[in-house]
Formats: structure tokens, C-alpha cells, sequence
């Protein structure tokens, strides 16, 4: 596995470069990653990332590991693995009140109450059961709200094409139905892949699988990955939800 801050930069550039969370400096943060710069600078970027940095403390804490930019621990977040299993209930409630409740009061609730549900410190759970767009939906504003769902959580596709600096991917889109959350059938879309001949992934061909954020290609990733993403997309939609999420559908491909 590659560094660790290397790897959590693949996927922080995309909302980076739209202006949506982490430091200024989205340029510096993909000529480092393109470069394979994963040095000190990396690490100071990293740290800017306020809404992912204490997932990763946390996540490294728990497991008894000294640095949250260990890469198991960044594959942890991102993509999913078993150090999230070993993050204790008490632990994740206790790290989410003392950030949010000074914000929002008494309605962090809504953002602790998934965590007995089985929520784990993964990348969608703060998009799903922190963000306040899920709650949007239920209120009948849909559109925008599951746009922008499908959009911030990482997703696994399959490369069907590659095309200069775009590439065709077939991913399974989020839908709003019945008043839930699904994955929906496999549909094509489009993503970059390099923006000014840099990339944030290894050249690409038809077949691979990737993990992509927003409409980036982040990295390949293995049959193994796509799995983990699978599953810890259905156990946060899960926890999120007041009905589970059809389960059954994550196992099909891509």
C-alpha cells in the first residue's frame, strides 16, 4: 500500500478543488499527488482537512496506532477495512458530541443516534448522518440533496472506456425511493481522469475498477476494496435510515 498521505490525498483533491471542505491550495494538493510528493507538506495539507482529520484520530486511537496518516488507517476512512470494527461505540459517539454539539445543540442527536445503530467512522457516514442532506430529502427537497449525495460519497465503478482525459465508468447511482435511500441499477457517466496531464490514478484501461469522489477517478482499486465500499456504504445507509437499506442489492455488480 502506498503512503498514507498520499492515499488520503487522491481522495480529498476532489471536493478540495470545488471549495467544499480542507485548506486552500487545491493546485499545490494535486501537483503534490500527481508528483508522488507525500512528504511533509502532504501531511501539512492533510491536517487542514477538518472534517476528516478527527475520523482518522480516531480511527488510528482505537487501534492503538500512533499516526492517523498510517495507510490502513486512510483506507479505513475512504475506502473500509477492519479497523473500523475495532472503534468502539462509546468511543465514535463521544468523539461526534465534542464536535458538533457546541454547534448544533441539542440536535446532534441526529448525528449520534445512527451510531447505535451500527454507524462506523467511514467517509459515509459524514456524508450521509452528518451533512443535513438526507434530511432534506424526507422534507421533500430532492433533486439538488440526491445529487449531491451520490456526488460526496465514494463510489466503486468500472472503467468501460478511456478517452484523453476523461474516462466512461459504470457505477451505481443513488436513488430516492419510497422514502429511502438505495443503490440504484448500474448507469454509465463520465469523470476525469487528469486535468492539465495530472492525475490523481495510475493509467487506467477498460475492465479496472476504481473508487471515484465527486467526478474524479481517485484510484484502482481491487476486487477486495470494491467489496469493503459496498458494505460500508449499506451499513451507514442502514444506520442512517429508519428502514434498512436492501442490503441484497450492494452484492451485484459493478
Amino acid at each position: 500500500m502506498e503512503s498514507g498521505p498520499l492515499l488520503f490525498a487522491r481522495f480529498a483533491y476532489p471536493p478540495n478543488a470545488l471549495g467544499y471542505c480542507g485548506p486552500d491550495g487545491s493546485g499545490e494538493l494535486l501537483e503534490r499527488t500527481a508528483s508522488a510528493d507525500g512528504g511533509q507538506g502532504m501531511r501539512r495539507l492533510a491536517r487542514g482537512f477538518e472534517g476528516a482529520w478527527p475520523y482518522l484520530e480516531l480511527i488510528a486511537h482505537e487501534n492503538g496506532l500512533g499516526d492517523p496518516l498510517d495507510p490502513r488507517v486512510v483506507e479505513a476512512y475512504w475506502i473500509g477495512n477492519g479497523l473500523l470494527d475495532r472503534v468502539r461505540g462509546p468511543a465514535f459517539r463521544g468523539s461526534l458530541e465534542d464536535r458538533f454539539r457546541p454547534r448544533v445543540g441539542r440536535a446532534v442527536d441526529h448525528v449520534l443516534d445512527p451510531v447505535s445503530g451500527g454507524g462506523v467512522p467511514h467517509h459515509a457516514f459524514h456524508v450521509f448522518g452528518v451533512f443535513p442532506w438526507v434530511g432534506l430529502l424526507r422534507g421533500g427537497v430532492v433533486d439538488e440533496p440526491l445529487r449531491v449525495l451520490d456526488r460526496c460519497r465514494i463510489r466503486w465503478a468500472r472503467v468501460d472506456a478511456v478517452v484523453g482525459d476523461r474516462a466512461v465508468v459504470r457505477s451505481r447511482p443513488l436513488e430516492w425511493r419510497n422514502g429511502r435511500l438505495l443503490l440504484g441499477a448500474p448507469a454509465v457517466e463520465e469523470v476525469t481522469v487528469a486535468e492539465a496531464g495530472r492525475s490523481l490514478a495510475a493509467e487506467l484501461a477498460p475492465g479496472d475498477l476504481v473508487a471515484c469522489h465527486w467526478d474524479w477517478v481517485c484510484i484502482q482499486i481491487t476486487v477486495a476494496q470494491a467489496a469493503q465500499l459496498r458494505r460500508r456504504t449499506a451499513q451507514v445507509l442502514a444506520a442512517v435510515q429508519p428502514v434498512r437499506v436492501r442490503t441484497a442489492s450492494t452484492s451485484s455488480s459493478p
